[in-house]
């Protein structure tokens, strides 16, 4: 009897937070859908660069053996 009674609840704790959570996605929905975004604020998400990208290295990769590049130019 006391094992029935525990599944009982449990399952009853499992449906009440259920129906909570599904309670506040609706809720939380309606709120997204109610107000407009707009464009971010200046500096908010956004990240400057202070110095321009670094330029991509002109050479062969540093763990590429050195042979394999010039061979075809031979």
């Amino acid at each position: 009897m006391e094992t029935v009674v525990t599944v009982v609840v449990i399952t009853l704790v499992i449906i009440t937070g259920m129906i909570l959570i599904h309670r506040l996605n609706v809720q939380h929905a309606e709120r997204i859908g109610a107000f407009h975004y707009s464009d971010a604020l200046p500096g908010i998400g956004r990240r400057t660069r202070k110095s321009p990208r670094a330029a991509v290295p002109k050479g062969p990769p540093a763990d590429t053996p050195r042979g394999e590049h010039g061979e075809r130019s031979r």
